[in-house]
């Protein structure tokens, strides 16, 4: 059996390494469709509805529900150690936390992971997190539902007014400046 030229592997993998990537943008483009898709049909049935409630344990166990941040501007984002938007996410979070938190705006991040990957995860940050950090793990799945991720997206906000009403929804990254247009027009 003859060996197989040089030429003719490098050819082959170039080949492989072009239908993968060809793929992976397909995919990501389908995925943007499809997200924006959901996004249109869950914005036109809870936009200005009650946010729905929750409880999850904070990093130290202790339980928290959504009606502890009553009469405050909420972003509440679900979010994942594994997710590299979520990741890119939250140092943005943090900042404008720190720039808006006295004018009534609570971020609370609630992680569909387990206790051991966000405390991994966050002791990996260059920032340190101000704001609730909530393990929801797999229950947190039917909470971003109840909240119109029925696409299960991450990374996924939701923005709620003062009275408790969505606001806003997003699939995907947003950006620092996308989340301050929308926190001015809540404040």
């Amino acid at each position: 059996m003859g060996r197989i030229p040089f030429p003719l592997i490098l050819l082959a993998l170039a080949l492989l390494v072009g239908a993968a990537l060809g793929f992976n943008a397909l995919y990501q483009q389908r995925l943007e469709q499809v997200a924006e898709e959901g996004s249109a049909e869950s914005a036109a049935r809870l936009v200005g509805r009650p946010r729905p409630d929750f409880s999850f344990p904070d990093l130290n166990g202790f339980p928290r529900e959504a009606a502890e941040w009553d009469g405050r501007v909420l972003v509440v984002n679900f979010w994942a150690s594994w997710c590299r938007p979520c990741r890119r996410e939250i140092p943005a979070f943090v900042r404008l936390q720190a720039r808006y938190g006295t004018e009534g705006v609570q971020f609370i991040g609630i992680a569909l992971d387990n206790r051991e990957a966000v405390r991994d995860f966050l002791e990996e940050l260059e920032v340190s997190v101000n704001y609730p950090i909530l393990i929801g793990e797999d229950d947190a799945i039917d909470t971003a539902r109840a909240y119109g991720n029925g696409l299960g997206v991450l990374p996924y906000t939701v923005l709620v007014d003062r009275e408790g009403k969505i606001r806003h929804l997003q699939y995907g990254e947003m950006s620092e400046a996308q989340v301050e247009t929308q926190l001015r027009q809540l404040l």
